[in-house]
């Protein structure tokens, strides 16, 4: 996964259809492809677009077949990472039929609304789950460079997995994330260029850190030659 764009497992990974190792190995690979976390930032909008639409707008429940997509789509694309003989170029559009049919195939429209000409009872749309217990949320700007940026720290058994929105980097910027622990050890949690559209609308990263959830203290974003742009303390 970390060798190779593969997007099509983005729409398996937004809700969760992925065994522990490939996520771990799509967590790794998004914290070093700008690509795949503007492709990522896409599905988490359709998915919560999808999960807006209201029951009645699909009366007779999900699409025929819509287990079936989802099936076929991640079997093909297990497949295909495998090989190295054929290496396919791969869409966003792929991706969002998984996400499609995970949000289908889990129930978000259910059943048939209830009317008078029924006797049936209209099911809830399942909510969004919340964050564990633990995750923790902060932000900061600095006053120097300008820069912002919000993190999200979210606890695992011994390492923790992380969200950045990061605002204020000037564009070419080769930038690296590190979560410092309370000792005052570094662990780098992603790297990325800062794009045109970066530089302009900000930039969205998901990583990992093997920081024990109680040990951080902060994160920090730094340039290739050190130059730090602004620091988030995360409260213990």
């Amino acid at each position: 996964m970390t060798t190779q764009h593969d997007p099509q497992l983005l729409g398996a990974y937004v809700l969760g259809a992925l065994d522990e190792q490939e996520v771990r190995d799509m967590d790794q690979h998004l914290a070093s492809c700008p690509d795949c976390t503007r492709e990522l930032e896409d599905l988490r909008a359709m998915e919560a677009y999808l999960g807006e639409v209201p029951p009645e707008a699909m009366l007779d429940g999900p699409p025929e077949g819509g287990d079936l997509l989802l099936q076929r789509t991640l079997r093909q694309v297990r497949s295909e990472r495998g090989g190295v003989a054929r290496r396919r170029q791969v869409t966003l559009g792929a991706a969002a039929a998984v996400v499609a049919a995970l949000v289908l195939g889990a129930g978000v429209f259910v059943g048939k609304a209830t009317s008078p000409e029924g006797g049936g009872i209209a099911q809830p749309t399942p909510t969004v789950a919340p964050d564990p217990t633990g995750t923790k949320l902060a932000t900061a700007t600095d006053p120097v460079t300008g820069a912002s940026m919000t993190v999200k720290v979210v606890p695992a058994a011994g390492w923790v997995r992380t969200n950045f929105a990061i605002n204020g980097i000037p564009e070419g910027e080769k930038c690296r994330i590190f979560v410092v622990a309370k000792d005052g050890t570094r662990q780098e949690a992603g790297s990325w260029l800062v794009s045109k559209r970066g530089a302009a609308e900000g930039t969205n990263l998901d990583g990992s850190a093997l920081v024990a959830p109680n040990d951080v203290k902060s994160v920090v974003v730094e340039n290739t030659a050190g130059k730090k742009f602004v620091e988030v303390p995360v409260q213990a």
